[in-house]
């Protein structure tokens, strides 16, 4: 075959094929036989073997994988993935219909939706083509899973008659019910592991290396929303009728709501369907259906305040106690774990249940062998609510608190006024330096890429590393040559994890590079109790070296803005130890950073004391590169415009609403310019 009759061939059978794919995956209404659809596919594949340039990212084919992504890169979201506020009562749901009507000036409606157990995917498409999938992460940058996503049927590789842009458009990945106890069925016949719940098996299989594997397991997604600089509609209603004739599956299990009182009717409606239904739902989205009013609403650093999530109540069931785990974290913290006769539970197997602390265990008064009540918190974590007293066979054992750590023996200690105990063994308690390491490796704080956790495991037992700062003494001849056996959760499967040449200069290359990251993430890396990522960064930039953090006192800590007595305490007792004063100094020897670049942070403060609000697209600068000049020039920023806020920076498409109610209450609004020229002033 020539050439250009192949290109017209694939054109073809790619439009049938996709054509195909709408009405079976969206519209639940297939045209053509399984035999005759495998049929075209499998000429389109052929052609393509034969003329590889004529395959396309996007081509109908790429839906069986193949691709195999040895790490997924890091991606930001144009547009924040916000998470939504929870409530489990109608009282609540009434407070926000309440704040909605005081805060708007016009009547509105709103739109419900199920509120879908699955992951959450944010899909990028120019010139109407899907070029990146990512997961939410921490809903500012998420991993790119395309080839992955492109292997589901229901998400279209291009739209049908959209308008010429660049979408975000968000959904849920999900793994339908059947598919769940298909994959659970086949993990039982291969001895592997089986999945909790559908939603990890989901999220499980959206990060399998191999895309073939992925296509075998029977993802599904519905969308629920879209962003856009220019999007042909004003409301999220009109917004999902679009996304529907632009292809994409979206629910019929809509409703828009003209009050709460429907609101109320369409929650009552699901919650007497949700045990019918093919794919699970925790509960219903409730969202303000206009734009204009959701940009008034605004939104918190968190959440937006014109959407709610309603949960339903959890499942329950009842079974015994056999027997209390307990668990060592990262800081020490041990937590009780519940050994149970296993249960099935919201569509998975219970045998361990979280009890948290002593309280609750005595709360709870449990003894070996009751019969206890046990429900999936958020239908994620199964913890232990109730107990059938009548049920208990006397004489029987009370459970008491463990005095001594189950990993090193040592004596735990609690703090005055608190409920978790502590391991204070932080430097042979084998947990805690598992944990410490693995923290300090992270993404967030040190950034070291090449250090899994099976990796870490294998330093660890191979007594190669005993604390942090042993990372950076680490030689080639040390690593070589290093194996061992360990669990791989992605997999479900043991593995062996051997350091070759090339991944053990992967790990001296990663762990160079991390010499760069600055001071304040280094802080955060240390793991400190009580000491976040944002108070790290405030701390650091306040005392400017270790040597001055070292010798803070108490006051000087809490006279730190927003640092409290807890913080405070934790940190000093941290510099109180001589060990980590030795792990500080080696990591001084070893070259880490532990003092601010002053070059970064003007002396001079001008937007001290100010609060700021940015919106809308800049040209010279990114909304975060603004909003870091801000604080690094003392400035705090807020998410929405108040009697309080000092200036309001706009760039274009800047939301009316934020205009309006900031001439309302005569307030600055500045463009990035006028700010490069307060803060030389």
């Amino acid at each position: 075959m020539e050439y250009e009759v192949a290109r017209k061939r694939i054109a073809e059978l790619s439009r049938k094929i996709n054509e195909h794919n709408y009405r079976y995956y969206v519209l639940a209404k297939p045209e053509v036989s399984d035999y005759e659809y495998d049929m075209l596919l499998e000429e389109l594949i052929a052609l393509e073997k034969k003329f590889p340039a004529l395959r396309e990212k996007n081509s109908p084919s790429q839906r069986v994988g193949g691709q195999v992504t040895k790490k997924f890169p890091v991606a930001r979201h144009k547009y924040p993935m916000l998470s939504l506020s929870n409530t489990y009562s109608q009282e609540e749901l009434m407070a926000f219909d309440q704040r909605i009507r005081k805060t708007l000036d016009s009547p509105h409606e709103y739109v419900c939706e199920l509120k879908y157990d699955g992951v959450a995917i944010s899909l990028t498409y120019e010139h109407g083509n899907l070029v990146r999938a990512v997961t939410r992460g921490d809903g500012v940058q998420g991993d790119e899973i395309t080839a992955n996503v492109r292997t589901i049927g229901s998400i279209p590789l291009m739209l049908r008659n959209a308008p010429e842009g660049v979408y975000e458009v968000r959904g849920e990945v999900f793994m339908p019910n059947a598919s769940f106890l298909a994959l659970n069925a086949e993990k039982d016949k291969t001895g592997e592991a089986r999945f909790a719940n559908p939603r990890n098996a989901a999220a499980g299989s959206l990060k399998l290396q191999d895309s073939s594997l992925v296509a075998t397991r029977n993802l599904d997604c519905f969308i629920y929303g879209v962003h856009g600089e220019t999007l042909p509609f004003d409301n999220h209603w009109d917004g999902l009728q679009t996304l529907k004739k632009w292809g994409f599956k979206v629910s019929d299990d809509i409703r828009r709501c003209a009050d709460i009182e429907e609101v109320f009717g369409f929650i009552r409606e699901g919650e007497t369907r949700r045990a019918s239904l093919p794919f699970g739902i925790d509960g219903v989205v409730i969202k303000v259906n206009s734009h204009a009013q959701q940009q008034a609403l605004s939104h918190t650093s968190k959440f937006p305040r014109w959407a709610i999530a309603y949960k339903y109540k959890a499942e329950k069931a009842a079974t015994s106690l056999l027997d209390v785990a307990f668990q060592v974290g990262r800081t020490g913290a041990v937590t009780p774990v519940a050994i149970l006769d296993p249960v099935l539970l919201a569509g998975s197997q219970v045998k361990r249940a979280s009890l948290y602390n002593e309280d609750k265990i005595n709360e709870l008064d449990l003894h070996y062998n009751d019969m206890v009540m046990v429900e999936k918190g958020g239908d994620i974590i199964p913890k232990i609510v109730d107990v059938d007293l009548t049920a208990r066979e006397l004489p029987a054992q009370k459970i008491h608190f463990t005095e001594n750590c189950p990993e090193c023996g040592t004596g735990l200690v609690k703090e005055a006024g608190g409920s978790v105990h502590y391991c204070p063994n932080s430097q042979t308690c084998p947990p805690r330096i598992r944990g410490t390491i693995e923290h300090f490796i992270s993404r967030r704080a040190m950034n070291i890429e090449s250090l899994g956790q099976g990796k870490t495991e294998l330093l660890i037992s191979k007594n190669k590393v005993s604390n942090i700062s042993d990372l950076y003494y680490l030689t080639y001849d040390d690593l070589i040559g290093l194996e061992k056996k360990v669990f791989d959760p992605e997999s479900q499967k043991e593995k062996v994890i051997r350091f070759r040449d090339k991944t053990v200069k992967n790990i001296l290359s990663a762990l160079e590079k991390s010499r760069e990251v600055p001071f304040e993430r280094v802080l955060y890396a240390m793991g400190i109790r009580h000491l976040g990522e944002t108070m790290a960064k405030k701390i650091a930039r306040h005392f400017g070296t270790i040597e001055r953090l070292k010798e803070a006192s108490y006051e000087d800590l809490v006279a730190v803005h927003e640092v409290g007595e807890k913080m405070a305490q934790s940190i000093r007792a941290y510099f109180d130890n001589p060990e980590n004063l030795r792990i500080i100094e080696r990591l001084l020897d070893a070259g880490l950073s532990f003092q601010t670049d002053q070059t970064k942070i003007p002396a001079r403060k001008p937007f001290a004391g100010k609060s700021f609000v940015v919106s809308g697209v800049f040209t010279k600068y990114s909304r975060d590169d603004i909003k870091q000049l801000i604080e690094e020039n003392g400035g705090e920023v807020k998410s929405s415009i108040s009697s309080k806020t000092s200036f309001v920076v706009a760039g274009d498409n800047m939301g009316p609403e934020k205009r309006k109610k900031a001439e309302i209450l005569d307030i600055p609004v500045i463009s990035e310019i006028d700010l490069e020229d307060l803060i030389r002033e």
